[in-house]
């Protein structure tokens, strides 16, 4: 079981593989912490410090999510910032970007504002995003310079694409004077019509409306366009197609600003998840198929993707109990991020340092962080995994508010056995 503590006082993490992945390094000795702050690292005197025996474990950095929704304001039945920092730190994460499409909207310095006060009292560190346009309408664009100024990160409309490509131009330009990323949402919501899953015979078979894959790669193809045209800065979120891999493939040959993430879920799992009308697994975009997830994987390890970020999005049981047509989009997906991505990438060869990297200093690259891990003066950020346990998730693992998981009662490779923030630790090591 699970448990919080709070390190007071020093405590040594020893025994264990110590892998920083910014300098794709391993580091010999232990880590020594006091009252949540790195005082040492390596071969040192730990003689009057509680340990945490780590054998067999990995040390290493905090993982960064930079796609994840925690329902604040206004849907708080969802999720709340510490329900949502709770489900964060089971899963290896020490920092997380809140996307904007809330209710209101984060679309003004003050609700940004808001999220960053808010977020003072949870454990994890937690970045706003801010929408692109105003009420996430499309319209017209937002403050920009006063929300970065309150702490945005990136700038958004995610759940809705900004369908205007002038307005996304706009965007585009605005958002270069001030050094971050516009996030669009790509998908073209006409070609996606009413489709409740990918567009393929498994949906005709089924009986559900199709979205098509270029539903996703021609909003990204357009996007990539006006990056190019106005000497733009854009991330792609949750990319599902193999047609979007090699458009953006094409873009960054050609020096477009450009960067990329994938999900877990889009990288391990199929349509075929939707045979059994299983409404955990409806989320937009869809699940692809199997040559999708291979041109995904294939796109990790040639850069073309830079990181995975989970899109995490908790929704009410109430809500994923209706029909397949009325249950909104969306998984949790904080808690089973790592293991997912490990167990799907390490069977296709890569390794478990392959799988932190994309988790650590592939979203940090997006946001040009410039971090050095388990530096000496700073609050720790640390996530301790063991790739070699093998287990399987059930309800008991969830930390959400939401439950809504297609992955329970799924078997992993890879779990993470602890996460510290700060003074803060949660997991199962003594």
């Amino acid at each position: 079981m699970r448990k919080n503590k709070i390190l007071s006082g020093k405590w040594a993490l020893v025994n264990g593989t110590i892998y920083d992945p910014f300098k794709k390094v391993n580091i010999d000795g232990s880590i020594l912490l006091e009252d949540g702050i790195v005082i040492a690292v390596g071969n040192i005197d730990i003689s009057d410090a509680q340990q945490i025996d780590c054998t067999g474990k990995i040390i290493t950095s905090g993982f960064i999510d930079l796609h994840a929704h925690f329902r604040v304001p206004g849907r708080e039945d969802k999720e709340t910032l510490e329900t949502g920092a709770m489900s964060a730190m089971a899963g290896g994460f020490t920092r997380v970007c809140v996307m904007p499409n809330t209710d209101p909207p984060l679309d003004t310095p003050e609700a940004i504002r808001f999220i960053k006060d808010k977020a003072e009292s949870v454990p994890i560190q937690i970045y706003p995003i801010g929408a692109i346009t105003i009420g996430q309408k499309g319209n017209e664009i937002a403050e920009y310079g006063e929300m970065i100024k309150e702490g945005a990160v990136a700038l958004s409309d995610d759940g809705l694409p900004v369908e205007n490509g002038h307005v996304l131009r706009l965007a585009l330009e605005y958002s270069s004077m001030y050094g971050v990323p516009v996030i669009n949402h790509a998908e073209d919501v006409p070609l996606r019509n009413e489709g409740l899953m990918n567009e393929s015979p498994l949906s005709t078979r089924l009986g559900l409306d199709g979205n098509p894959d270029i539903s996703e790669s021609v909003m990204v193809f357009r996007d990539l366009e006006i990056a190019e045209f106005v000497d733009g800065r854009i991330h792609i979120p949750h990319v599902s197609t193999k047609k979007s891999v090699d458009i953006i493939r094409q873009y960054k040959a050609k020096g477009v600003n450009v960067t990329a993430e994938v999900t877990p879920h889009h990288l391990g799992l199929t349509e075929n998840s939707l045979i059994d009308f299983d409404t955990n697994a409806k989320v937009a975009p869809p699940l692809r198929t199997d040559v999708d997830c291979k041109a995904l994987i294939q796109g990790l390890n040639d850069n073309v993707i830079t990181c995975i970020a989970t899109d995490h999005a908790p929704h009410t049981i109430e809500d994923k109990e209706k029909d397949m047509k009325h249950s909104p989009c969306g998984m949790i997906g904080l808690e089973s991020a790592f293991a997912l991505s490990n167990t799907t990438l390490q069977g296709e060869g890569f390794s478990v340092e392959d799988v932190i990297g994309w988790l650590t200093a592939g979203p940090a690259s997006v946001l040009e962080w410039e971090i050095n891990a388990f530096e000496v003066g700073t609050p720790a950020e640390i996530t301790i995994v063991d790739e070699a346990s093998n287990w399987e998730m059930s309800t008991a693992h969830i930390y959400s508010k939401s439950k809504n998981s297609p992955m329970l009662g799924m078997t992993f490779k890879g779990e993470v056995i602890m996460t510290i923030c700060g003074d803060y630790a949660f997991g199962k090591l003594d």
